[in-house]
């Protein structure tokens, strides 16, 4: 059993509020691994909750004050209310409490390597091809996933506790409480506009994040990334480069696409050796994020010809362009994409499979991204043939009234989308099923449920 040095304390029986979480069960799952006595709770049952249970987790559904009984630390993701019972009893009990990103920061001490997968775009892809390069080597890291990769069952992998592999996700500054020894720097964009004033103050926190890196470390940098650029110019660790359009360390040249719209490429590795690649993913996006499984793992030792032979094998993990069944002879294909980039990218990514018709079932994800990048949302969707909008996600959010989703409809019609709203899942599944034709494709795309449209035109 491993021991933390959360203010020199030591634990027996750690409780998680928000257990059901992606990260969070994954946090759990490591510490059952390790023979802590684990406890959690959730708004609501999962097949993640299900899973920690037969490990051995105590899971409550509901916050109960009584929920904690027993535990001596308390950790809580950026969700969780200050005013959540489970935390204020925490708080008059005097157990030691602590946010996710801190936890992780602990957890990343106690490994020999620690990988960092951050950006605003690709985090879960690039760990996913990670995941399983390593798995094909002799490497055998412990991995938290922020997807499910079937590869390694769901969302976390417990290795032989050398090395971690885990995404880092920029929210709240949480990179700023990690200890890696290597830092991957996919790109850098506007986003979480609630807790960032701007896009300055955003480089300024990944800057900060590179400096951490010790100086025998590594930052994997994409190069045709102005901010990540900027981000790193007082970095005082290894500096390693992946890049398209720019010279870089792990170059990609000669792009073609072949009839499903996945890439193969020619990889120039420091201006002299030069392999074949080719990919299983769609979308110019995921050369960047292959660029950068590719330079992250080749860095940790893993064989050239390991490493191509194992990324072409990566499908993908759920949730991105993730292949559902058919309806009508329609495919369905299901997306996390939630910002205006990534929606691009993935429309875009469509577009260079098929000259099918797209229609896109789109699920914006909080007000104050709708609100904050609205511009930006309707200029990302010109690949669609017909856009179909729900209510917004209000994730951790509460409705102010400033922003809705018949405003982005409106965007959307000014500029030139056959864009509607149509509010609830029941009414997008109807629309679907009348007028959806043999051969078109469907893309459900958004980070909240609305998955949940595929389920429902599937049964």
């Amino acid at each position: 059993m491993f021991s933390f040095d959360i203010h020199s304390h030591s634990f027996s029986q750690v409780h998680f509020i928000g257990i059901g979480g992606i990260s969070m069960s994954g946090l759990a799952e490591i510490l059952l691994e390790n023979g802590y006595k684990v406890s959690g709770s959730d708004a609501k049952s999962s097949n993640i909750l299900k899973r920690l249970e037969n490990k051995g987790a105590i899971v409550s559904i509901g916050h109960n004050k009584d929920n904690i009984n027993g535990a001596d630390l308390v950790v809580y993701t950026d969700a969780i209310s200050k005013d959540n019972p489970e935390l204020l009893e925490a708080i008059e009990k005097n157990i030691v409490t602590v946010d996710r990103g801190t936890f992780l920061g602990q957890l990343m001490k106690l490994y020999k390597n620690s990988i960092a997968v951050s950006g605003t775009h690709g985090k879960t892809t690039t760990t996913g091809m990670m995941s399983v390069i390593f798995n094909d080597s002799p490497i055998d890291p412990t991995i938290l996933l922020g997807g499910e990769l079937d590869l390694i069952g769901g969302n976390v992998k417990i290795g032989n506790g050398e090395v971690l592999l885990t995404e880092a996700c920029e929210y709240k500054g949480n990179i700023l409480k990690f200890f890696a020894t290597i830092g991957v720097i996919l790109n850098i964009d506007e986003d979480h506009l609630d807790y960032y004033k701007n896009l300055n103050h955003i480089i300024d926190t990944f800057s900060d994040f590179a400096k951490i890196i010790p100086q025998n470390g590594y930052i994997i940098a994409n190069n045709d990334d102005d901010n990540v650029k900027k981000a790193i110019r007082s970095a005082n660790c290894n500096i390693i480069t992946f890049g398209i359009e720019n010279d870089s360390d792990y170059k990609a040249t000669h792009i073609s696409f072949n009839g499903k719209g996945t890439p193969s490429f020619r990889l120039i590795v420091n201006n002299k050796e030069s392999y074949d690649v080719a990919l299983n993913t769609m979308g110019t996006h995921n050369i960047y994020n292959a660029l950068a499984a590719i330079a992250t793992t080749h860095t940790c030792g893993v064989p050239m010809d390991t490493i191509i032979s194992s990324i072409a094998m990566y499908k993908g993990t759920h949730r991105r362009l993730e292949y559902k069944g058919q309806v009508n002879g329609a495919a369905i294909i299901d997306d996390y994409a939630h910002h205006p980039t990534e929606v691009k990218a993935t429309l875009s990514a469509l577009r260079n499979s098929s000259s099918s018709r797209i229609l896109c079932a789109f699920q914006p994800h909080t007000y104050t991204r709708t609100k904050s990048l609205l511009n930006e949302f309707a200029h990302s969707f010109y690949d669609a043939d017909k856009v179909l909008v729900t209510d917004i996600y209000a994730a951790r959010e509460k409705d102010t009234g400033a922003i809705h989703s018949r405003d982005l409809v409106n965007e959307l019609l000014n500029n030139g989308v056959d864009a509607e709203y149509l509010g609830t899942f029941e009414n997008i599944s109807n629309y679907i099923k009348d007028n959806a034709s043999n051969g078109d494709i469907i893309v459900t795309m958004g980070a909240g449920d609305i998955y949940m449209v595929g389920e429902m035109l599937l049964e």
